[in-house]
């Protein structure tokens, strides 16, 4: 199945595909230089600058098990992986920009690593614990982690707003896969999405203008590779929704923080049609 990375602009309401392989590449982040994205595929992670597209291994020493939970610091200084190389269930981990030993930061897992703060001193992930989802955040360091919201429901997706007082996440608290958002204590949860799509992974902007995110089909369960899907924006300013592209994606396409340092571009990938 081929990958094909792209690029949407918002201006132009379009967009272009910037590399394509035969290899499955996933989750593109957009690093804050805006120079590069940062790709995983085959349990390794890649650079692919903008300039000159290619895949270029980021060196995460014994950790060859990464998934598709990975970003990048504030600063562009550190990055941030999810492996299960030496640990039954996925775990986090943090590792220079350009590449090194990785230091483990969450003790429990599995945990699935979604945003980084602002101010760059926490991260939040979904976890299981206690044979429930919810959404933690950590110290950047590591230490004791913070469980904001666990209960039954399915808890997925979480990223800060560039202000830090919000972070949004999807769940089926409501009966529906709908976007919420809470308070970063975990308090003031409310519900942000209502109608039949299943939706999935939101991305704040870096300006604070909107929300970017996933929408599947109607019963549509989990968040499956292989499907026909959306990718829809809110205006925040407005409350309205509009739907800016259909591609063949799912699992892969936008499950982590995508947008360009200036909000005017987001990165994701689409794979071929069987």
């Amino acid at each position: 199945m081929e990958s094909y990375l792209e690029i949407f602009d918002l201006a132009a309401e379009d967009s272009r595909t910037l590399f394509k392989t035969a290899r499955h590449i996933e989750a593109p982040n957009w690093t804050p230089g805006g120079a590069d994205l940062i790709v995983n595929g085959d349990g390794k992670l890649f650079r692919v600058p903008l300039d000159a597209p290619d895949l270029l291994m980021i060196d995460t020493g014994p950790h060859a098990s990464l998934n598709n939970d990975h970003g990048v610091s504030p600063d562009g200084k550190t990055l941030v992986i999810c492996d299960k190389t030496v640990t039954p269930n996925s775990c986090i981990y943090t590792v220079p920009a350009d590449g090194g030993l990785p230091r483990r930061i969450t003790r429990n897992t599995p945990s699935w690593w979604h945003g980084w703060s602002p101010d760059g001193l926490r991260l939040t992930y979904t976890v299981v614990r206690d044979g429930q989802f919810g959404i933690a955040t950590i110290p950047v360091t590591g230490g004791e982690e913070t469980i904001l919201i666990h209960s039954p429901h399915h808890y997925d997706g979480p990223d800060y707003t560039p202000d830090g007082q919000w972070i949004w996440f999807n769940s089926d608290r409501g009966g529906g896969m709908d976007l919420w958002r809470m308070r970063i204590d975990g308090t003031e949860p409310e519900q942000m999405t209502d109608d039949r799509a299943v939706n999935w992974f939101p991305h704040p902007s870096p300006d604070g203008r909107h929300v970017l995110y996933l929408a599947y089909p109607e019963g549509t369960e989990g968040h499956p590779p292989d499907r026909e899907v959306t990718l829809r924006l809110i205006d925040l300013d407005s409350g309205k929704t509009r739907i800016l592209t259909t591609l063949r994606g799912g699992q892969g396409t936008l499950n982590v923080p995508c947008w360009s340092p200036d909000s005017q571009r987001f990165a994701y990938m689409r794979y071929a049609r069987a």
